[in-house]
């Protein structure tokens, strides 16, 4: 099968956001966050995104993220975040697209969470794959650990151990930093039709880490085999507070190309 384009050019990679949430619908901070990402085939992955998105690529790949951190403090609209049910560990698998309006954004296929109401609440308000899971976010000197057993709904015994050693702070983010972690928007579906939720932040402080541990499960539980050898990106973060905007009045249709059988 050909690989399919995005409609229009894509947004450029900013490590700001290229647009304004004059509205807030909720509010969190993102904290104690490691990044490890694989490079895969973009045509492997195009499968498992929604309609109306195909896979980012920067020169010509995409990648697998595996984002353990702590979520605090989640609110709705400008409202303070709850000290409880809004603080939990969170472990995703997300993958990178983009839509046919030129909007990067991620994709999730799984997110890990302690806490069952917030699970509850994503899944069923967004259509968000959140999974209820045992998890814990350990730190030792500049060691970093985070732990996931998944109870509900499954599949039971996906897992994930994870442990990074915090290194120097980045002072000059690469081209392929930024693209990792400067996004913008989410990209799922609802009720059968797509949906972008806009964020924005401020830049993200980044250190270098290095993966001392990594025994995990949840990439083949999402759909994804697991990558091998060591992972292309391994970066930390003591995080950033984060705004979700509502989904934006979507400009005129740009259907994203299908590709006609044959090839043609």
């Amino acid at each position: 099968m050909p690989q399919m384009s995005p409609a229009v050019q894509p947004e450029p990679i900013s490590a700001d956001p290229p647009h304004r949430t004059d509205r807030t619908l909720l509010t969190q901070s993102w904290l104690d966050l490691a990044f490890l990402h694989w490079a895969v085939d973009p045509a492997d992955v195009a499968p498992l995104l929604p309609a109306g998105t195909v896979p980012d690529t920067l020169d010509g790949v995409t990648y697998v993220g595996l984002v353990a951190f702590r979520m605090h403090r989640v609110g709705w609209f400008r409202l303070p975040g709850i000290p409880y049910l809004g603080t939990f560990p969170e472990t995703n698998v997300r993958l990178y697209s983009v839509d046919g309006h030129g909007r990067r954004g991620v994709v999730f296929r799984s997110l890990d969470a302690s806490r069952l109401i917030p699970v509850t609440v994503g899944r069923w308000a967004f259509r968000i794959p959140y999974v209820w899971s045992r998890m814990s976010v350990r730190s030792d000197g500049s060691t970093v650990t985070y732990t996931s057993s998944r109870r509900w709904p499954g599949p039971r015994g996906a897992r994930s151990a994870i442990s990074v050693e915090v290194g120097e702070p980045v002072e000059e983010p690469t081209a392929l930093e930024h693209f990792l972690t400067a996004r913008w928007g989410m990209h799922s579906s609802f009720l059968g039709r797509p949906l972008y939720l806009p964020n924005t932040h401020p830049r993200w402080p980044l250190h270098r880490a290095r993966l001392l541990d990594c025994d995990e499960t949840l990439l083949a539980a999402a759909g994804l085999e697991r990558p091998l050898g060591a992972p292309a990106s391994v970066l930390y973060s003591p995080g950033v507070p984060v705004r979700f905007g509502p989904p934006p009045g979507e400009p005129r249709a740009l259907a994203i190309p299908r590709p006609r059988a044959g090839g043609g």
